[in-house]
Formats: structure tokens, sequence, C-alpha cells
């Protein structure tokens, strides 16, 4: 079994969940959505994030949804697991179980009551010691969260627990957090750095120094594509091709409303059968739905023009 490492890199996508209209998991939309995430250049998969509705499964439906993309990836790619949870008792049983079942690691976000620097320093301490010699992303989200992580504070959870070994960065934006932790001396070890917040400040978090994303949206290829281009230094044709996107991708980070932009989007793709969201969550408005594909007749256009 791979593990995950501090030499990740690249695009590591945040897997949707599919529905069927009536809530089920749709399984066979699972198996198209992993060929197409690594045929779109993905260098690893985040399962149950934010954005894979995680909080709205059971913990036997996340074992089965884990079971089956892991199946489906048969090892080309690490799989990294979101297990963050209010209590360590389910933090424990979902780590042991996905990684007794092959994932690469896993990624705690830390829960909402976390308000001073000890607090979140103890936390992480915690989860390290509950989960043995298992590698954690630490996600820094501060957003959806609530919790403020200084850079120190991120630098201290890195050089005191070995198992640390990637950062989700997803300050808004928070590039100065990139450019500390990559300054000399600061760390004891390097981490890999992989950004979030659907890849709309990409070009800037590599400048920083980030190795990537782990993110999702609804053309990961574009982020692959910024990704290698900027690490060829043809930083340039990274940003015309991220720029070709951008409408979309910042259309796509609504708060609220961003995932059902991005599954109907991944639906009208043809990647998942359905843009279903499941309860609580509400499909898209006609309106919405004719902004979109107003967004991505555009995007065909520049791409088309840059080609």
């Amino acid at each position: 079994m791979t593990r995950l490492t501090t030499e990740a890199s690249g695009v590591f996508v945040i897997a949707v969940t599919p529905f069927h209209p009536d809530g089920r998991i749709d399984m066979e939309s699972c198996d198209r959505m992993v060929d197409f995430y690594l045929g779109a250049g993905a260098t690893g998969l985040t399962v149950l994030g934010m954005m894979g509705e995680a909080p709205k499964l059971t913990v036997e439906e996340s074992r089965d949804v884990v079971a089956r993309i892991l199946a489906r990836v048969k090892g080309r790619v690490p799989v990294v697991v979101g297990v963050s949870a209010p209590g360590f008792a389910q933090i424990d049983v979902m780590t042991k179980m996905v990684m007794d079942m092959g994932a690469a690691g896993v990624m705690v976000a830390p829960p909402g009551n976390l308000r001073t620097d000890d607090q979140i320093v103890n936390y992480y301490n915690q989860v390290a010691e509950l989960i043995g010699d298992v590698p954690f992303v630490l996600q820094d989200f501060p957003l959806a969260t609530g919790v403020q992580i200084s850079p120190k504070v991120i630098a201290k959870i890195v050089n005191d627990l070995p198992t640390c070994v990637c950062l989700k960065h997803e300050d808004w934006p928070g590039l100065e957090k990139i450019t500390y932790l990559r300054c000399d001396g600061v760390l004891n070890k390097r981490i890999s750095i992989l950004c979030g917040n659907g890849g709309v400040f990409l070009p800037e978090e590599m400048a920083r120094g980030a190795d990537g994303a782990m993110t999702g949206f609804a053309y990961p290829e574009m982020m692959a594509s910024v990704v290698e281009y900027y690490n060829k230094g043809e930083i340039e044709r990274g940003q015309d091709i991220f720029n070709a996107y951008l409408p979309l991708a910042r259309f796509e980070q609504q708060p609220g409303m961003g995932l059902a932009i991005r599954k109907y989007t991944l639906a009208k793709r043809g990647i998942i059968a359905h843009d279903t969201l499941r309860r609580p969550g509400a499909p898209l408005s006609a309106l919405c739905r004719d902004e979109v594909d107003a967004l991505i007749l555009r995007q065909e256009k520049r791409l088309m023009e840059l080609n």
C-alpha cells in the first residue's frame, strides 16, 4: 500500500459523491468519475471531503464509497480520505477502516470549537497519537471551520508531528502562509502544500511555493495544466489556460451553491449521471443553469482561440 508522503504534488481532486435522484449512492457514476479524474491528470484523489457531502453519509455508506473508489483506482494514485468528525471515536473508526482498505492517508480539519493556539496544537497532538503512524493532511479551511490557524501554529504542528505530511491550504487566499512555511529554517522537514478554493488562486499559490492543488472543480484538467506548465517554467501558458476557465471556476465558488454548480457541470459532461445533492440540498434554478451553460460556451471559445 502506497502511503502519502511529504512529496505529494500535482492535483489531488476532491471527489464528489454521486447520488441517484432518490438519494441512493450511484456507484456506477463513481467508476466513471474515477476514470475521468485520472484521465484529466489527477495525481491523487481525496474522498469524503467537505464538498463530497461526507456529513450526509452513514459510516456504512462512507465505507462503501471508499471501497468502490479504491477498487477502481487500483493503486494507480494515492487516495486520501477525509475523516474529520466532532469526536475522536469516529475519527478512530474511520481511519482504521479506510487504511485497512488501502487508503494512502487521512485528512483532518479542526473542530469549530477551537479558539486558541494551544487548543489547536493540543488537538492535533491528540489526533496524531490516536491514529498512530498513519500520515495525515492538516486541512486549514477557516472559511468553513471558523478556526484560524496562524502560520507559526502550522509550523509547530508540522515540526512536532512526523505524520503530518501535507497541508491543505485553503485560507482565503492566505498566500502569506505559503511564503512563511517555505522560508528557510521555519520547518524541520519539507511538507507538501496542496491548495484548495476550487483552484481560483492556483497560479499565485504555485508562485509562492505550493506543490499543486487538493480541491474540486468541474474541469480538473485546468488545474493539472496550470501545475504542469508552471513546473516546466511555461508560466504564461499556464496563466492563459487558467484565465480561460476562471469565470466558471469563480462562479462555482459561490458559498451555498458551489457544489450544485459543480455537480450540474459534471452531469452535463456525462461524468456523473445526475446532479443530485443529498438533502439538505437543492438543485440549481433554471436561471443558474443557463448561466453555467453560457460560461461553458465562453470557456470553450477561449480554449479554441488558445489552441
